[in-house]
Parts: C-alpha cells; structure tokens; sequence
C-alpha cells in the first residue's frame, strides 16, 4: 500500500495585537485577534521533514506586529491584504494565503459628559470581522462580517403550521420572544470597490433595524431573509449575505403549583440545545 500527501496548509492562531494612536488631543485604539493561514508546495515538509519551503508561525506572528503602525491606519480588511501579500512574498512556495482578523470594540469614556481623550471601556460584545484570502496571482477575495450581535424582541414573533409526527411535542405559538446571536458574513459585488467600515455600518444597522420592524415574523427563517435583503437593499456593494442565528429560547415558567397565572410574563433563558438557523441571501 503506498500513500501520498492531500490537502494541507499551516499557520498561527490567536494573534494579540493591540495599536494605540497617540494624536496631540486624542488617542485612537485598536484590538485585534489574527489568524493566519498558508497554502502551497509543502508535501515534502510532511513526507520528508524538509523545513526548507516553511515561514515559521512565529514569524507570521512578528509580521502582524511589524506592518500594524503602517498598515492598520483604516479597514481590518486592507490590514488583512497587506498581511497576505507579505506572506506571499516572503513564501515562494504558497500559493495562497489566509488571514482571519477579528476588532474586538471598545469605547470612550464620559466625564462630564465629554469623551476622554484616552480613556476606554469594553463596548458591545458584538465584534467585526474578515476573511483575506490572497493568491499568488494577486486574486483576493474578502469576506467581512459581524458576530456576537445579541437581539431580542418580546413580540412579533410566531412558529405554528409546521410538520407534527408522533414524536413531536412542541405547542404552537403565535407569540413568543425571539432571541438570537447574530453571525453575518458577505462578499461583495466583483469588481466593486467598497469602503469597507463604512459597508460594515450600514449592514449592521440593516441587521438590527430589520430584527426588530419585522412583526409578522413566522419563524427566525422568515426573519433571516427579511434581514439578508434589507442589508442587499441598504449595501450596494455586497453580492451576497450569509446569516447564522441560533434561537435562544425564553420558556414561560409554569407557576401554577404556586397558584399564579403567568401572564406571559416569567420566563427562563434556557443555553442548550437549542435550534440554530443559517441562510444566504443573494443579490439577484
């Protein structure tokens, strides 16, 4: 029997970089996590033990550093070409490379209700993000994105009419909470040049807006697609939208051995298990 290498590619996960701008009157801070990845000739690296076609991890590590003060002055997206095109560069041997780049958010703190110029606060768990990935002919596609993105709406949400079999227990309902975790990615029209902050606050604002005005909403994959097509609607530049949104379930408490009515009021936000949702929505 005789074997030979497939599919493989290699990287470091987990980069720390936090970029402070210091401006005469204000401070500008960044905080990012990037993973990277590279593809290419590296077979012989496995079969063999030659190290000669490897970019050490540790070095994508210090290259992420070493490009920050020049390269992450806008968009984690241009970030994320620069890094892939130095990879590229400095591995004649990859073919392709991969950065994934997370902004963790942070905002000014409020004295007197004026913004201090360098002081910070841990903002919304909600986090932007991209995916770079570049080959060697200088092809890019980019992906950008939004997760963590928690909404609730205490009405305007049903689920009834769906399939039943014996082993189906659910009750209808044509009034419920919904509650989902936001996960959003999209790519943009070719050939489009898109001011990619500037796309990534629009989106969010479509996301959020269309959550909570869609009040007929029969199930969260209803709700989905009004929301896809309210970001095509709202972002000229975007071709496509794929939207992850697991159901987190409130369960009205049952306070009747207690002699108390529930008047739709008293729930428990239950973890798990619960449903998850995914869908893309294409521009047409």
């Amino acid at each position: 029997m005789t074997a030979s290498m497939g599919t493989n590619r290699y990287g470091k996960s987990g980069i720390r970089l936090v970029l402070v701008r210091r401006g005469a009157d204000r401070h500008e801070l960044r905080d990012l996590t990037v993973d990277v990845r590279l593809e290419g000739d590296f077979a012989r690296v496995y079969t063999e033990g030659d190290n000669a076609p490897v970019l050490a991890t540790d070095t994508m590590r210090s290259t992420v550093y070493a490009l920050a003060q020049e390269h992450l002055a806008g968009s984690v997206e241009e970030f994320g070409r620069a890094l892939a095109r130095r990879y590229l560069d400095a591995t004649p041997t990859a073919t392709a490379a991969e950065v994934e780049l997370v902004e963790h958010g942070w905002s000014r703190v409020h004295v007197d209700g004026a913004e201090h110029h360098h002081a910070f606060e841990a903002g919304s768990p909600a986090v932007g993000t991209a995916v770079v990935r570049l080959g060697q002919d200088g092809a890019a596609l980019v992906r950008s994105g939004i997760s963590r993105l928690t909404v609730l709406k205490t009405t305007g949400s049903a689920f009834a009419g769906f399939l039943r079999d014996e082993y189906t227990v659910l009750a209808e309902t044509d009034d419920r909470i919904l509650a989902t975790e936001i996960t959003a990615e999209w790519t943009y029209v070719e050939g489009s040049d898109p001011a990619y902050d500037d796309v990534r606050t629009v989106a969010r604002q479509a996301l959020v807006s269309s959550f909570a005005m869609h009040d007929d909403s029969q199930s969260v994959q209803h709700t989905l697609y009004v929301m896809g097509e309210a970001v095509i609607d709202a972002c000229a530049d975007v071709a496509e939208i794929t939207l992850r949104m697991p159901n987190k379930h409130h369960i009205a408490v049952d306070l009747s051995p207690f002699g108390i009515d529930n008047d739709h009021a008293v729930f428990v936000a239950t973890d798990r298990p619960f449903g998850v949702i995914e869908g893309t929505v294409r521009r047409s």
